[in-house]
């Protein structure tokens, strides 16, 4: 148990003042030991993980920050699947990596996302056509009222876009210890999105490579994409000092749709609006609204700004967590007045210090 730590350099945007106490957490009673801590002294607990989808406030934060390390990584092999028990402390990448080096199929194009594993159920990480919730047979989670060790299956966990349970009505109410996955052997990758099925065209035919050539050849290709959008960690890319993408795309229904392409129409829009199907309404990408609505990337204000390489991300050039904020604000606001949509935010923001 530490006192006063600097919270910057525990996320990836390296934004954040202190947190009253910060642990590391390398066992399940470590966790417990954590929570008992703060329930003890009457102070509130935020869990962390790889720091890469949450912002904390200039002010830091008064109580106690747990930082959850739980590793370990167990294959259980059937005929034609794999069950993954993953820590939740592991590097995601790591484990995507280590899928597709045994020639395991289900998440290779979420290959480069930054974070550790226990994160990826709670907001059902996805990208390029896949997510986690097609995979996760099971998330092992400590309790915060109880501390007992809980197991939520699949259709437990509430998965949606982006989000979870436990990022919604059970948000705060359990910490993730560990992910179970199943995965397919001897299996080509089903590519779902345009983008990344041209780049591995470009490449080879899939259908003509034998299947763990094929899930390599994916991994890289996702790989090359990310990097040429400044979506992977390099500390040497001022681009990267970012939580990704900070705005969700939005699913409207068709009343709301229809609402946007009138709006368009009257700003003088004649190409069409790019949408993507998703059951029962229509997906827009927040990267064009946030470009129409006059932010394009590059753009700057005061120590905050977007990525010169992709409109979603937000990210500190050396400036405060109320600047990135304003900067958000800014946005969301400008997208409302001109479209009539609302933004809704991917990271957690935490609220700001309590003194």
């Amino acid at each position: 148990m530490r006192e006063q730590v600097p919270l910057a350099p525990y996320t990836t945007i390296s934004l954040g003042g202190p947190a009253r106490y910060f642990a590391d957490c390398r066992s399940e009673e470590e966790v417990r030991e954590g929570l008992r801590f703060a329930r003890s002294r009457g102070l509130p607990a935020q869990i962390i993980g790889g720091g890469s989808n949450v912002i904390f406030p200039d002010a830091g934060f008064p109580g106690l920050v747990l930082r959850v390390a739980l590793d370990g990584l167990t294959v259980r092999q059937d005929r034609d699947t794999t069950e993954v028990d993953a820590g939740a402390g592991l590097v995601w990448d790591e484990l995507v990596e280590e899928t597709v080096r045994r020639g395991l199929t289900g998440i290779e194009c979420l290959s480069g996302i930054p974070g550790l594993v226990g994160g990826t159920p709670i907001q059902n990480v996805g990208a390029y056509g896949q997510e986690v919730a097609e995979t996760i047979t099971g998330v092992t989670c400590l309790a915060h009222d109880s501390l007992e060790r809980v197991t939520v299956d699949a259709a437990g966990c509430g998965f949606g876009y982006r989000t979870s349970r436990f990022k919604r009505e059970d948000r705060d109410r359990f910490v993730v210890l560990g992910v179970t996955f199943r995965l397919r052997r001897n299996a080509v990758p089903a590519l779902r999105y345009q983008e990344l099925a041209s780049a591995v065209a470009e490449k080879a035919n899939l259908a003509r490579l034998p299947p763990a050539d094929a899930i390599a050849l994916v991994r890289q290709a996702v790989l090359d994409l990310r990097r040429r959008k400044s979506m992977v960690l390099d500390a040497g890319d001022p681009n990267a000092r970012s939580v990704g993408s900070f705005f969700l795309n939005p699913v409207l229904s068709a009343a709301a749709f229809a609402e946007l392409e009138r709006r368009w129409k009257a700003a003088g829009g004649s190409a069409p609006i790019p949408t993507f199907p998703t059951p029962p309404g229509v997906k827009v990408p927040a990267a064009w609204l946030v470009e129409q609505a006059g932010f394009k990337k590059g753009h700057r204000q005061d120590g905050a700004g977007i990525s010169s390489r992709h409109a979603l991300a937000l990210v500190n050039l050396g400036g405060t967590t109320a600047q990135l904020l304003a900067l958000a604000e800014a946005i969301e606001g400008a997208v409302r007045e001109k479209f009539g949509v609302r933004l809704e935010r991917e990271p957690v923001v935490v609220s700001p210090a309590l003194r």
